[in-house]
């Protein structure tokens, strides 16, 4: 089958964050959106006809994973990523951010410390402070135009702080990293060394490119299965982030224990049962989907490459190993991070994430998500070269 990924679909007045709470925000009300990381496509047509058959079956009680949900997601993790699981280690959560809040709960206590690598998802920090927990950050740096993990001040920041959880964000959200497996040990080895258990929020697994491979966090060693947690979900392989549901991977009977008493303290300790039906096709029958949709992707970067290079090349691209999200530096206009935030909203009026969200390392750079039709992307990027131009920029 063939899917016509630059085909425009109105997404206004469907309560859409990304696009209906633009002038509640602050924002132009006609700005271009394409920062919150949802996709402006329909999902893979075999989610839609699953989903239809639940609904004519007009019955929507109460539900749990069954046989063949888990026969799909064990097929998909083993033949996406080489990772297997046991049945009773998945727990299921309506969320990784919520698996996140979850997890802050369930191994620290309020006062201790939690590591996060900046620039970095903001809902790391939110759930962090949310929860009266201390945030502790090891900073990334960027050497020629790739993020790196500075590990010697990530060991010394989880010793002088005696840290008692990391979350680790891969692929890595904003900066595009897909992690390589010596860069993984090698956090494992120091979070093991200070007893750190780690929560590894996967949720852009499914999307990295060659020659990148992902690494399920749990996978590198029977040791590091023990102290660790990784999250996962179809949300953004398969744009169903609004069906609420994630899964996530315990080995240790006694973290998964803590996990699952946590979340059932909120009262929410069932699944989405449209959540599930959607991941279950997902699982079952969207792989040709899923390809075609990063060949469009791919498609996508390499146009924003070639008009960043001819028309704005003030604008430097790091070059992305994985997400369907850019993370562009902007620094050489030589303007304030506040001066170009308003420069791309309110003049070029594109709504973009700005780069301080996700911690000062962000300062001058945006954060871009390509997942659109080209026609969009287009005509946000060229907002930009013409407000920079009105701007002798």
């Amino acid at each position: 089958m063939e899917w016509d990924f630059n085909k425009i679909t109105d997404r206004h007045d469907t309560g859409a964050v990304k696009i209906d709470l633009a002038v509640a925000r602050g924002k132009p009300a006609d700005v271009l959106s394409l920062w919150v990381a949802d996709m402006d496509f329909p999902t893979s047509p075999v989610i839609l006809e699953a989903l239809h058959k639940r609904i004519d079956h007009g019955i929507f009680g109460y539900s749990c994973p069954d046989d063949a949900f888990h026969k799909a997601l064990s097929n998909w993790l083993k033949n996406e990523h080489g990772f297997t699981y046991e049945r009773h280690d998945m727990v299921s959560t309506p969320g990784v951010v919520f698996a996140i809040a979850t997890a802050i709960k369930a191994y620290t206590a309020e006062g201790e410390s939690v590591l996060i690598q900046t620039p970095v998802y903001y809902p790391f920090k939110n759930m962090i402070e949310a929860n009266k927990r201390r945030l502790v950050t090891s900073p990334l740096f960027e050497k020629d135009g790739k993020w790196q993990i500075d590990f010697e001040d990530f060991e010394k920041k989880i010793r002088e702080n005696d840290v008692k959880l990391f979350i680790l964000c891969s692929p890595h959200n904003p900066v595009s990293r897909v992690w390589t497996k010596n860069e993984l040990e090698r956090i494992a080895e120091i979070c093991l060394k200070y007893n750190v258990i780690v929560f590894a929020d996967e949720i852009h697994n499914d999307f990295v490119y060659e020659p990148n491979v992902h690494t399920v966090f749990s996978s590198l060693s029977p040791e590091v299965a023990q102290n660790s947690i990784v999250s996962m979900s179809p949300s953004k392989t398969f744009n169903l982030a609004g069906l609420q549901f994630s899964t996530n991977f315990i080995e240790n009977p006694a973290l998964r224990a803590k996990f699952k008493i946590e979340r059932d303290k909120t009262g929410y300790d069932e699944p989405s049962l449209m959540g599930m039906v959607a991941a279950r096709a997902a699982y079952e029958g969207g792989k040709p989907w899923l390809e075609a949709l990063k060949r469009h992707l791919l498609e996508n970067i390499a146009f924003v490459r070639s008009y960043l290079k001819e028309k704005i090349p003030q604008a430097r691209l790091i070059e992305p190993e994985g997400t369907f999200l850019l993370w562009i530096d902007f620094s050489e206009l030589g303007i304030s991070d506040g001066e170009l935030d308003d420069l791309i909203v309110n003049r070029a009026k594109v709504w973009l994430d700005r780069g301080t969200m996700f911690g000062p390392e962000g300062k001058c750079y945006q954060r871009i998500n390509i997942a659109t039709p080209q026609a969009l992307l287009k005509e946000a990027i060229d907002r930009i070269s013409r407000a920079l131009q009105a701007d002798g920029k």
